[in-house]
Formats: C-alpha cells, sequence, structure tokens
C-alpha cells in the first residue's frame, strides 16, 4: 500500500461506506461449500466410503474418532444426503457413499495430493507422531504419493507379502501415471516383496533405509529390478539403522 494511502471500507455512490456483510449474505462458492463439507470429519469419512460401504467399528479403527463423534458426524451426513445405511451381510446396518459424497472424490484426492507436495516438504512434518500407522493405512494412500511424472510411461506390477500384526498381501499396479492397489496375490508380478509389517511400515514412512533393512535380511525382494520406492513421494529421511521396531515376534534385529 502506498505510504499516506489508507485502507477503507468500500463506499456508495453516494460518498457513504458500505456495511460489512455477514458471511452468509456473500455468494462465494467456496466458503458456501464449505459449510457443507468444510467439518473436520466430512471428508476423510467420505473417503473411507467411496471403495466401499463399512461398517461403525470399521470406521473408528480407520479414523481413529470417538463414538460419540462419530456417531454424531455419520447422523449429520445422512442427514445431508452424503451418506446413506445399507445392509450389510450379516443383516447389520452399514454406511455408504451415496451419489452427492462420490462427486468429492477428486477433491479429496487433491487435498491428499497438496499434503504430500507441500505439508511433508514444507511443515516440518513429524513422521514419528504416526505411531498406529498401518500397512493398510499406508497401501490406501499410495496412490496420493505416486510420483506421476516418473509413472507417466510405466508397467509394473509389485506383490507384498506382510507377516505380524496387520500383515496381508496385496498388488500394487503402476501403469501410465496411475497407481492401483488391490488386496491378494498378483497375477506375474514383477517384483515380490516380503517383510513384517512393522518393518514395511517404517521403510515407508521413510523411517527406515530400505537397503540397510534388505541387508539385514528384514526384507526381501525377489523377481526384476524395479524398485517400489522410486515411483512414490518419500515422507521423510531415512534414519540411523539402530532404529529399528521390533517385528511381529518380539525381537529388534
Amino acid at each position: 500500500m502506498s505510504e499516506g494511502m489508507s485502507q477503507s471500507a468500500p463506499t456508495t455512490s453516494s460518498g457513504r461506506s458500505s456495511p460489512i456483510p455477514r458471511p452468509g449474505e456473500v455468494f462465494d462458492p467456496v466458503a458456501r461449500a464449505l459449510e457443507w463439507i468444510g467439518d473436520k470429519w466430512t471428508l476423510v469419512l467420505v473417503r473411507h466410503l467411496l471403495r466401499r460401504p463399512r461398517g461403525f467399528q470399521e470406521l473408528r479403527q480407520r479414523t481413529g474418532i470417538t463414538p460419540r463423534v462419530l456417531s454424531n458426524r455419520l447422523r449429520q451426513l445422512r442427514e445431508a444426503g452424503f451418506v446413506e445405511q445399507v445392509a450389510g451381510e450379516n443383516g447389520r446396518a452399514i454406511y455408504a457413499a451415496a451419489d452427492r459424497a462420490r462427486d468429492l472424490e477428486p477433491i479429496i484426492a487433491s487435498i491428499a495430493r497438496w499434503y504430500v507436495h507441500h505439508a511433508v516438504e514444507e511443515l516440518d512434518l513429524d513422521i514419528e507422531q504416526f505411531t498406529e500407522t498401518s500397512p493398510l493405512s499406508i497401501l490406501e494412500s499410495l496412490p496420493f504419493l505416486l510420483r506421476e511424472e516418473r509413472a507417466r510411461d510405466a508397467d509394473v506390477t509389485f506383490e507384498l507379502r506382510l507377516t505380524g500384526e496387520g500383515g496381508g498381501v496385496w498388488t500394487i499396479r503402476i501403469e501410465d501415471g496411475q497407481c492401483r492397489v488391490e488386496p491378494g496375490f498378483a497375477s506375474g508380478a514383477d517384483v515380490r516383496y516380503t517383510a513384517d509389517a512393522r518393518i514395511w511400515c517404517g521403510v515407508a514412512l521413510g523411517l527406515l533405509d530400505a537397503r540397510d533393512v534388505a541387508k539385514r535380511g528384514l526384507l526381501e525382494k525377489e523377481g526384476g529390478r524395479e524398485a517400489m520406492d522410486p515411483y512414490f513421494h518419500q515422507l521423510a529421511r531415512p534414519q540411523a539403522p539402530s532404529a529399528l521396531p521390533e517385528t511381529g515376534d518380539g525381537t529388534q534385529e
């Protein structure tokens, strides 16, 4: 602002200052949309329901939301037309994303990628705070972590076999700049990884160095020369080799 100039309220043609409006009286699509989806948990819950319907306890397990808050928020989302109750396999009611919620999918993806591209690198993120991160949580986030420029011409399939708590088998498919993660064994995997779930989480979060872990025999790799890590954003610089978590059998390598 130039020296000698002062900021003032807008004036009308008669020279009188215009009154400051209340926020709800201003047509601002961003502000008005956030009245619907700006609650802390709305997009988080919609994100978990986009893939498939889920029960109350599964949503709690995935998000850590307290029962009271989750119950209230699901009720509000149902009333707003974002969530529907449907019958599960055992007859119990579970929650599904309504069509209105499905339109939010690209917004959710953009927010996640913003976090990866900016918050992780610029906002002093403390990776060690994620003490309850499961392999499933990381695996379902891989599409957001994908380095699209490196994956643009890729065509590779990884199979990940994890033992211990939270373990299982997953297929990670990278093709033409897209990443798809599915549970189950891969058909014709190019590379197969085997590790304890906690060790792999440490590697995936950048808390452990993949090469050091492999040298210690805690991460086995079979197949071609391709590796997963170049295709994904690193959340942190790996720590010193001594910082290894306990494996599923309670030992520390």
